[in-house]
C-alpha cells in the first residue's frame, strides 16, 4: 500500500529545495500531496512541485474543488506524514498556538493525533535562536513533532550560523525511517 507523505513548502528561500524532495520521495514510490503557503510561493511556483509530484497542490484552505467533500480535512485524514519542509518561524508560530489560516495550518489542525508530524526549520539564525521560536518549537515537540534541526552554514542573508535548511538526504532518510517503524 502506498504512502501518503503531506509536504508543507512554507516561506523561506529553502522552499526551492522542496522540488528535489519531491522527487526523491515521489520516485521511492510513495504519494507526495504538497500544501503551500503565500510565501513559499514567492520563493518557488506551485507548477514545479505539481508536475514532480504528479499531483495537484494545495494553496488556499477555502479552495474546495469538489463540493461533497471539505478539502482540508480529507488531506488530513489521507495523511501518513505530515512534513513541514521547510518550516518558517512564522509557521511554526502559527502551528504552536493552533492556528488555522493556512492550507498548511488547516491540515495540521485536523491531522489525527497518531500522524507522525515533522518540522524541518529553516530561518536566520537570530530567528532560530530567539527564545520565542525555540519555545514555540518545544511547544510543538511537547504535542508530538519531531525536529529535523537545521544545518550550521553560510545562510543566504549572509550571515554564518544555526538555521539552513536540513540536508535534503537527511530528511529523505528521517521520512523513511518514520514509515518503516
Amino acid at each position: 500500500m502506498t504512502k501518503n507523505i503531506t509536504l508543507a513548502v512554507t516561506g523561506s528561500i529553502s522552499a526551492y529545495k522542496a522540488a528535489d524532495l519531491t522527487s526523491m520521495l515521489t520516485k521511492a514510490g510513495l504519494n507526495v500531496t504538497v500544501l503551500m503557503t503565500e510565501a513559499a510561493q514567492a520563493f518557488i511556483t506551485p507548477l514545479t512541485l505539481q508536475v514532480l509530484s504528479k499531483n495537484s497542490v494545495h494553496l488556499d484552505t477555502m479552495q474546495e474543488d469538489d463540493v461533497t467533500i471539505v478539502n482540508h480535512i480529507e488531506l488530513a485524514k489521507k495523511t501518513d506524514l505530515f512534513l513541514v519542509a521547510p518550516a518558517s518561524a512564522n509557521t511554526i508560530a502559527h502551528l504552536a498556538y493552533g492556528f488555522a489560516d493556512t492550507i498548511v495550518t488547516s491540515v495540521a489542525l485536523a491531522l489525527p493525533q497518531t500522524t507522525p508530524k515533522i518540522i524541518a526549520p529553516a530561518m536566520n539564525t537570530k530567528m532560530y535562536t530567539n527564545p520565542i521560536t525555540q519555545e514555540n518549537i518545544k511547544r510543538l515537540e511537547r504535542t508530538g513533532y519531531q525536529q529535523i534541526l537545521p544545518q550550521s552554514s553560510l545562510l543566504a542573508c549572509g550571515d554564518t550560523g544555526m538555521g539552513a535548511l536540513a540536508d535534503i538526504k537527511d530528511i529523505y532518510t528521517v521520512i523513511l525511517d518514520f514509515l518503516k517503524s
